[in-house]
């Protein structure tokens, strides 16, 4: 039933929106355009920057978003709005309105300046997060996330900034660096294929990379290039990922559960705030939903049953992919060693 009023629901903010601009598109674009806009029709533009500045960017995100609206992604649409404006309504009619796309244009230029002072704070404070990292004995792929969000802001931007940050670490400077062991440390990867198949996609991108650049040099240097970093970046993604994996394996350490899988997901589960973990066959027997469960099982050739499922008593927050953070009721995890793990959180809780 739920699906069904979400499905509904979202096809009538579309309907609303296809309404608002086919509307308007209807009014200065088509044949009848002069016979429906009078000689004075400023009352009209108005009604129009109203629509495509305000109504359309609200629809758009509550058909993205829903509830979770900001006001950056507002000031966006709305920007992108009154942009189409200028071009949808003839220039004898938008004459008396051409400041108002400038004068949004300049509320988003601020907004970068905004965003692009706090990455000129965070270069200031690098030293005292340095510092903070260094005095948490903690693996870098939380330890940094959470200097950067305690020393600077939790600002999108200076996530991704810290993510990228962590992706090349891993990727160019943790070679000399030794997997952590001892009684909290679990690994998750050790008997899957999750290396060795990250192993094969880099040779395979990098022999794609050189058969496909020249090929497609010759008809366009731009696309050819953009592909090529592109594939950079994804093989500097893959090694750093593969580091991430190796040296920050499951930790059991200060009444909570550091569990991550690479560079794409991290989470920290606190002990309190586990109400029930299922394990074995009964874990296995329970259909996962993605949309309440994160996974931390590596990946195989063949698809693998978690070791145990740990429920929260309320929404815990998971770090993404570049930062960005979701939250979830449920986890499933796989180890190398499961009866371990159980033991030490027995004894732990």
């Amino acid at each position: 039933m739920t699906a069904i009023q979400r499905d509904r629901r979202f096809y009538f903010l579309l309907f609303l929106l296809f309404l608002v601009l086919g509307s308007n598109t209807l009014l200065y674009r088509s044949p009848l355009s002069p016979l429906v806009l009078p000689a004075d029709a400023n009352w009209v533009v108005v009604g129009s920057l109203i629509d495509l500045a305000v109504v359309a960017p609200l629809l758009i995100l509550f058909l993205k978003r829903g509830k979770k609206i900001t006001v950056k992604s507002f000031i966006g649409w709305m920007v992108s709005g009154l942009v189409f404006a200028r071009f949808l309504i003839p220039s004898a009619y938008f004459e008396p309105f051409t400041y108002v796309p400038l004068a949004a244009i300049g509320v988003e230029v601020l907004i970068l300046l905004a965003e692009l002072g706090l990455v000129v704070l965070l270069v200031w404070r690098l030293p005292g997060i340095i510092r903070w990292i260094k005095s948490h004995n903690e693996s870098l792929l939380f330890s940094l996330p959470s200097a950067v969000e305690k020393r600077v802001g939790n600002h999108i931007l200076l996530r991704i900034l810290a993510a990228e940050f962590v992706m090349f670490y891993y990727a160019f400077a943790s070679w000399k660096k030794k997997a952590p062991a001892g009684e909290p440390y679990f690994s998750l990867h050790q008997k899957t294929s999750l290396i060795a198949f990250y192993i094969m996609l880099i040779h395979a991108i990098i022999i794609e990379t050189a058969a496909i650049h020249w090929l497609i040099h010759e008809k366009s240097v731009i696309v050819s290039l953009i592909m090529l970093l592109l594939n950079i970046y994804t093989v500097i993604f893959f090694i750093g990922d593969i580091q991430a994996i190796r040296l920050s394996p499951l930790c059991v350490r200060q009444d909570k559960i550091y569990v991550s899988l690479g560079l794409a997901k991290r989470m920290v589960i606190p002990m309190e705030e586990i109400k029930e973990i299922k394990w074995g066959r009964e874990a296995e027997e329970e259909k996962i939903n993605s949309k309440e469960t994160i996974e931390f099982i590596a990946k195989d050739f063949e698809t693998l049953p978690p070791h145990c499922i740990i429920e929260f008593k309320r929404p815990l927050a998971a770090s993404l992919f570049l930062g960005f953070k979701k939250n979830y009721m449920k986890t499933a995890i796989r180890l190398d060693e499961p009866d371990r793990f159980r033991a030490l959180l027995d004894k732990e809780r």
